[in-house]
């Protein structure tokens, strides 16, 4: 009997809470320039070296081959060093708008990285859910504008575009490590290799940054960060990739502007409204229909094909 994807799911639902609570809180302290976006990735890429070496040596010690040090390489690039880098970069020259619409593009680009890289699937059920999802994170976040391209805007969003490019890329490539070893041995090293290629472009604003103007709500903001949305964000998506196709994991970037606009009314940032009522609705469909499959007359969780 297979073993139940379940927890899996239960990590992405996470990993989309704790990047919707990430948009507010990372504002805090990029918003007032206590932190440059690069001295900023450059702490996160360094904390999760350090955290990942530390939990590995403590609980995991796996060796891995030396066949997969290419792949890990890319996936350090890819997911770590070009994803973030691309995407601080595109967002200091695009409108937050802009770039939430455009990375709603993401499942997209998966499940055909994931069709011509590993030769899955692409049912009607996947396109479906995703068509699904889209439409209801494209109405929820398009409520503050549409789309746009004055100035350099254009540049920002094809960089913004670009970061899902490699974002999504690298959920295609890092699934095999994924399922070959345990996750906090694969993020380990993807985060290792990152530090690699961000310490080039991060240092400089990291060794402007001063320390002493840090109150406590933002060492707290930071804290969170390095903590949630590096260590337990990475260390979740590639525990869930173990058991999953990156199409599913993907799938769940649609939850995120959903549970930052829930988690702004808890805070009473923003009020309820039918456009939210039902962009939620839609955003859940699609999930469901992208994570659950048919078969013998019910509805299961699916499951990566190995």
């Amino acid at each position: 009997m297979a073993t139940s994807t379940l927890p899996a799911h239960f990590a992405l639902f996470a990993v989309a809470l704790i990047y919707g609570a990430n948009y507010t809180i990372a504002k805090i302290v990029m918003g007032d320039g206590y932190l440059q976006p690069l001295a900023f990735i450059l702490l996160r890429v360094i904390s999760g070296v350090v955290l990942f070496s530390l939990f590995h040596r403590v609980f995991v010690r796996e060796k891995i081959d030396r066949a997969d040090l290419g792949r890990l390489a890319l996936c350090g690039l890819l997911g770590i060093a070009a994803n973030q880098m691309l995407f601080f970069s595109g967002l200091s020259l695009t409108t937050p708008i802009n770039a939430s619409l455009i990375m709603t593009t993401t499942p997209i680009l998966v499940l055909l990285a994931s069709a011509t890289l590993l030769g899955e699937a692409v049912t009607g059920r996947k396109i479906a859910g995703i068509a699904v999802g889209a439409s209801g994170a494209i109405l929820l976040i398009a409520q503050g504008g549409a789309l746009s391209f004055k100035g350099d805007e254009a540049l920002g969003n094809l960089l913004v575009f670009l970061n899902a490019s490699s974002y999504g890329t690298y959920l295609v490539l890092v699934k095999k490590l994924a399922q070959k070893y345990q996750a906090i041995t694969v993020v380990k090293w993807v985060f290792l290799f990152g530090a690699l290629f961000v310490i080039p472009f991060g240092w400089p604003q990291l060794a402007q940054t001063e320390w002493h103007t840090f109150s406590l709500p933002i060492w707290l903001s930071v804290a969170y960060v390095l903590i949630f949305t590096t260590f337990f964000a990475y260390l979740f998506n590639a525990y869930a990739l173990k058991s999953l196709n990156a199409s599913v994991v993907s799938i769940y970037i649609y939850l995120q502007p959903l549970l930052a606009a829930v988690i702004a009314l808890a805070f009473g940032q923003e009020e309820l409204s039918v456009v939210k009522l039902l962009s939620g609705a839609l955003i859940f469909s699609g999930v469901y229909l992208v994570s659950f499959r048919a078969q013998g007359g019910r509805r299961k969780l699916e499951k990566a094909s190995v």
